[in-house]
């Protein structure tokens, strides 16, 4: 090897890289706590930016329905069209919030009226087997209690738990006020990167072109021009899911009359959006609500509800979200499993999109080495090969 400027200075740069990974996999506690440290601080921000991603979905949509046909308001129509998808967001919660809160205090008014009744048959139950505990009721009165020392040890425990009380709702009300804080710092942020968009997007590109080679660069402009195009679709396929979901399970409650069909199919499709799982969250509330009705009734919404998994899980949502992200549908069982294993319900949202992206720059590389090495079409493609061993097995 040949030690010129060039040579050295790589090998410096390899040298230093290799002593910081070594310190970072020797203090490794630090490194996580101040990983943990940074991410809690910009944590309004980083929460700013996924309000403007989602919401920039249908902002540009309706921009583009409104306002392409003509060139008026061209100062206004960013801030309209987010007014208009604000509007509508808040619309959608607000006529979910008056679908499902009449229903619940229904319902919990419901259980206060079948409760004493409840009460009543588990006391006579009790009751009726009471002639089987005599044997225990002479051995409690036989053993000597004393009543003074447990009154003391309990009155030290309720003292206790009265000041663990007061401590966790102080620390409750602290992290609400601090959960406040940071969304209503994240939402202005949010507002300022959807009013400048084209702005820092153009920084972004310069800042870009400034730093790498010009091909590094625009590889790195596809593959975040990419991201945000798949992550976008993956947001609407996975609300279109959640919507078809809620439909399907309101149809079929309302044929077999079940109770509280618009309340369960709204929650079901609230809780859809965590995908694959989520809906099993509603039907778990669902089953509990239907219950205090009729358990027949519960548990034919348990097997209506198995049957419509089946169906969304097999057909609708690896079609649908599968499709909109560009993902094969055994991938996007693969990306749910991994990143539910890895992150719970965020990687489950967020491994989607990630895989489709991993997918995408993957199949990029295989056919751009596949023609680089000069392999024949023919060769690679599906339908050939299909077709290739086909004719080999009849030939034999």
């Amino acid at each position: 090897m040949e030690f010129n400027k060039k040579n050295i200075k790589t090998f410096i740069l390899t040298a230093f890289a290799c002593i910081l990974f070594y310190l970072g996999i020797k203090n490794i506690g630090l490194v996580v706590e101040a990983i943990g440290g940074v991410l809690g601080l910009m944590f309004p921000f980083i929460l700013g930016a996924g309000i403007a991603f989602v919401i920039n979905v249908p902002m540009t949509r309706i921009e583009y329905w409104i306002f392409h046909r003509t060139n008026r308001l061209k100062s206004g129509r960013r801030p309209l069209s987010f007014l208009i998808t604000l509007a509508a967001v808040v619309g959608v919660i607000i006529i979910a919030m008056y679908i499902i809160v009449p229903q619940i205090a229904e319902t919990m008014m419901s259980i206060a009226r079948e409760l004493p009744g409840a009460i009543n048959t588990a006391q006579d139950w009790i009751f009726s087997k009471m002639s089987y505990w005599k044997a225990l009721q002479n051995l409690a009165e036989q053993l000597s209690v004393d009543w003074t020392d447990i009154a003391r040890k309990l009155s030290a425990f309720m003292q206790h738990a009265a000041t663990s009380m007061v401590n966790s709702g102080i620390g409750a009300v602290t992290n609400i006020i601090g959960a406040i804080v940071s969304f209503f710092i994240g939402f202005v942020f949010a507002v300022y990167l959807l009013m400048a968009k084209e702005k820092l997007a153009g920084q972004g590109k310069q800042i870009l072109f400034a730093i790498f080679k010009e091909d590094t660069a625009e590889k790195i402009l596809y593959v975040c021009t990419l991201s945000s195009r798949t992550f976008s679709k993956f947001i609407s396929g996975q609300c279109l899911e959640a919507c078809i979901l809620g439909m399907m399970f309101f149809i079929v409650m309302s044929i077999f009359r079940m109770p509280y069909a618009m309340l369960i199919s709204v929650l079901i499709a609230f809780t859809a959006l965590i995908p694959m799982v989520g809906a099993f969250i509603g039907c778990a509330i669902g089953a509990l609500l239907i219950l205090m009705v009729s358990p027949f009734k519960a548990l034919m919404f348990i097997i209506v509800f198995l049957v419509l998994q089946q169906l969304e899980g097999n057909l609708v949502y690896p079609h649908v979200v599968g499709n909109s992200v560009g993902l094969p549908s055994i991938w996007v069982l693969v990306a749910i499993t991994i990143g539910g294993n890895l992150m719970g319900v965020v990687g489950m949202i967020i491994f989607i999109p990630i895989c489709s992206i991993l997918y995408a720059l993957f199949r990029l590389f295989v056919k751009d080495r596949l023609r680089k090495k000069g392999v024949p079409r023919e060769k690679w493609e599906e339908k050939a090969v299909f077709e290739e061993s086909v004719m080999t097995g009849e030939e034999e």
